[in-house]
């Protein structure tokens, strides 16, 4: 699967905060860095399809049948990233 869609975007939102991105690893690298390095804040990505197309490639069948479902919702899936750092581990 080629790592980018034109018709999916992946978008970061914290309290203070928000970036879009083309691919999911960009997206979701950077959510994790954001919440370490904040203390373990709640970072909340949004997956955004703008085609049954985009869905096709970003979920398969279900993906289309999501998107189906309601072709007009902004967001196709949210996911929250929480990463907690427990320091070191001996």
């Amino acid at each position: 699967m080629p790592k980018k869609h034109p018709d999916v975007e992946f978008a970061l939102a914290e309290s203070d905060w928000e970036a879009y991105y083309d691919t999911s690893a960009e997206a979701s690298s950077t959510a994790i860095a954001r919440s370490i390095s904040r203390g373990g804040v709640q970072v909340t990505l949004d997956v955004l399809v703008s085609s049954e197309a985009g869905a096709r490639w970003y979920g398969g069948d279900h993906g289309v049948e999501v998107y189906q479902e309601d072709p007009d919702a902004s967001v196709h899936e949210r996911i929250i990233i929480q990463a907690v750092s427990e320091g070191r581990v001996a």
